[in-house]
């Protein structure tokens, strides 16, 4: 069975970092795009950030110049590095992969794996 694994979630205080990642238990999702969202307490889950499978990367406008994603030389797993953290960005992280349209990139429905989920608490 397809899995995806998260690690690297925790307390953190503002303007510190964390670094995420994610591996896929099958090679073959170095074709897929990856991605992660993120849920909030109270708050639907929504999209964070996504790369293609030729690495290429886009973020939501929230994490745009403090957060970088990137894949790892397996292809199959990816890492999320997060800067300047706020309490925002308060939330528990999913990591997930599929073939999203143009249209579901960054939609939830876009995508077919996803991770367990690893929590991040940014302390003001």
């Amino acid at each position: 069975q397809v899995q995806l694994v998260e690690s690297g979630g925790g307390v953190v205080q503002a303007g510190g970092s964390l670094r995420l990642s994610c591996a896929a238990s099958e090679r073959t999702f170095g074709t897929y795009t990856m991605g992660w969202f993120r849920q909030a307490p109270g708050k639907e889950r929504e999209f964070v950030a996504r790369i293609s499978s030729a690495g290429t990367p886009s973020y939501a406008e929230s994490v745009k110049g403090r957060f970088t994603l990137s894949r790892g030389n397996a292809k199959n797993t990816m890492f999320l590095q997060m800067n300047s953290l706020k309490p925002e960005d308060t939330a528990v992280y999913y990591c997930a992969a599929g073939t999203p349209s143009l249209v579901s990139r960054t939609r939830m429905a876009g995508y077919d794996y996803w991770g367990q989920g690893t929590q991040v608490t940014v302390s003001s």
